[in-house]
């Protein structure tokens, strides 16, 4: 007696439930966003338009790069922008009030950064505070100390020479192209962050925490101390996202910071790292941060108001985790 043997899954519904895909559909939506803004204004696709939306995406996007790490984990941060703030503002301490060397300063800045991410690693990891409390108690730590060592007022750094050429030099482009080098600086720690994520025990261990926790505990493996050094990760991308604000703006804002979270956890969802945990990348997460940054630079040369800019976005990202949901359930 034969068997009919169920028909498989079409390749279509194959390529959805792949890994692939969610990172092949964000692309494909920032190229068509690009040619809609582009026959939508002629001022959209303009050399100096470009450079502005690759700045745009450089802050954001470093973000974004430490928050994969801690979505794929399994958990969140809502620290990271007021930790830039914090980072910049060091940055400033140490640079325009102590007089140190922009080298130090900039380390300083970075080491500040890898603090507060310290700080939630310990807290998540060994107090067992939920992510989001954790994150958000560290928020409002930051962003008042950034207040309070500034003394309420921004530190400009006029007098260290050199220090805005880290973000606005260009140490590589054609003459009148020029790139910023922010936008080198992002893609130079997109490639560590891609490397650390595949090719290191950190990475592997990141994985297998947001795949799951418990079977990884059992295994005989220190949790608390590889979810601590995620953030810790997170918290030095936080960190060189500061210092490299701080060059562009030439200066340490010590109210900005706030809002800055929110895009990149958005860049990072749109890229495919599952909220869920235990999926992600690197590459996804900077097609994401393009996404948010074509999107609002192109509505805003469309003179579309900054209220419904944020709709839009925020509709984007509930689409993304809803893709996500689905193509998780099929599979």
């Amino acid at each position: 007696m034969k068997t009919e043997s169920l028909p498989g899954p079409s390749a279509m519904t194959r390529f959805l439930r792949s890994d692939a895909s969610q990172k092949v559909l964000a692309f494909g939506a920032l190229i068509a966003l690009f040619v809609v803004f582009s026959l939508a204004s002629p001022n959209f696709f303009q050399f100096s338009n470009v450079v502005g939306i690759l700045l745009a995406t450089a802050v954001n996007g470093i973000l974004a790069l430490g928050v994969t790490f801690v979505i794929i984990s399994g958990g969140i941060d809502l620290s990271v922008g007021t930790t830039m703030t914090f980072a910049a503002v060091m940055t400033g301490v140490f640079i325009t009030n102590m007089g140190l060397p922009i080298p130090i300063g900039v380390l300083g800045g970075l080491i500040a950064g890898g603090l507060a991410g310290l700080v939630n690693g310990v807290v998540i990891s060994r107090m067992k505070i939920p992510p989001f409390i954790a994150t958000l108690g560290m928020f409002n730590a930051t962003k008042g100390l950034s207040l309070v060592i500034s003394d309420l007022t921004p530190i400009y750094f006029n007098d260290a020479a050199g220090f805005r050429d880290i973000a606005m030099g260009s140490i590589i482009g054609i003459p009148g192209f020029e790139i910023p080098n922010a936008v080198w600086i992002m893609f130079l720690a997109a490639i560590v962050a891609s490397l650390v994520l595949s090719r290191t025990v950190l990475g592997r261990y990141t994985f297998a925490i947001g795949s799951n926790e418990e079977a990884v505990r059992l295994s005989g493996v220190p949790v608390a101390f590889w979810k601590t050094a995620v953030y810790v990760v997170c918290g030095l991308f936080a960190g060189l996202a500061g210092v490299v604000i701080a060059a562009r703006l030439n200066s340490a804002q010590p109210s900005l910071g706030a809002g800055y979270e929110l895009d990149a956890i958005a860049a990072a969802v749109i890229g495919g790292t599952s909220l869920s945990g235990g999926e992600g990348t690197i590459l996804g997460t900077v097609i994401g941060a393009f996404i948010i940054s074509t999107l609002t630079n192109g509505l805003r040369i469309l003179s579309v108001p900054q209220e419904w800019q944020l709709v839009v976005t925020g509709a984007i990202v509930v689409l993304a985790v809803y893709l996500d949901l689905i193509r998780r359930r099929q599979r």
